[in-house]
């Protein structure tokens, strides 16, 4: 797939800040430092258009980004981070819950886990609220590079045993240093936001395959 362009265009905080142009949306949630800022980056051909941060829990809002014109990936406020205050993690969420809940525009959420490690309370605890709500979701396992190959369906069986995953859900090997999983991951975000033959027509095509990996982790 390819990404011919792409943009950051909004931090939103409510309905009234989302984009009203309909496009089909995608969310990406997942635990502070997880590497969602890379994913993000590397999805859309771009070095440094999501920032990546050495300090959990900078992002505070929900950071729009929208590839082609034809659909957005929307970044949430990274879980799980001790020093985030609790009036600050309820806020973060409200916010999260009003827009998984209500947002029609949404197709899919990305689950972004660390396939080097078990998924934490909070990864399960956010999977299960998404299955409770039938929300639509794909389990990406990022940071597949720290690990050698051989590992990988053992850590893959992990996350999902850890996880209770549904088979009929999707997952994805990702590595946002190599671009492993990227043309995987858009194809599974496509088949979810079918209804813009659009998005088909703006994202498909060879991937010309950017070298430059993102160095930094969210």
């Amino acid at each position: 797939m390819k990404v011919t362009k792409s943009e950051f265009v909004i931090s939103a905080v409510g309905p009234d800040q989302y984009p009203a142009d309909a496009l089909p949306e995608v969310a990406l949630a997942g635990r502070s430092n997880v590497g969602k800022s890379s994913l993000i980056n590397r999805m859309l051909a771009r070095k440094n258009l999501a920032r990546t941060s050495s300090t959990p829990g900078k992002t505070q809002q929900l950071n729009y980004y929208r590839a082609n014109d034809a659909v957005y990936l929307v970044d949430f406020p990274g879980y799980g981070y001790a020093k985030v205050s609790k009036s600050q993690r309820a806020a973060f969420g409200e916010m999260i819950e009003r827009y998984l809940l209500n947002r029609e525009e949404l197709k899919l959420v990305l689950l972004v886990v660390d396939l080097r490690h078990p998924p934490s309370k909070d990864d399960v605890s956010m999977y299960e609220w998404l299955q409770y709500y039938n929300r639509d979701v794909c389990v990406v396992a990022t940071k597949a590079d720290k690990i050698p190959r051989s590992r990988w369906p053992k850590h893959m069986k992990m996350v999902k045993e850890t996880l209770g995953f549904k088979p009929h859900h999707s997952m994805v090997l990702f590595s946002s240093e190599t671009g492993l999983g990227k043309d995987e991951l858009w194809e599974t975000i496509q088949s979810y936001t079918h209804g813009a033959s659009e998005t088909e027509e703006a994202v498909h095509g060879e991937d010309t395959g950017s070298s430059d990996g993102d160095q930094g982790q969210e």
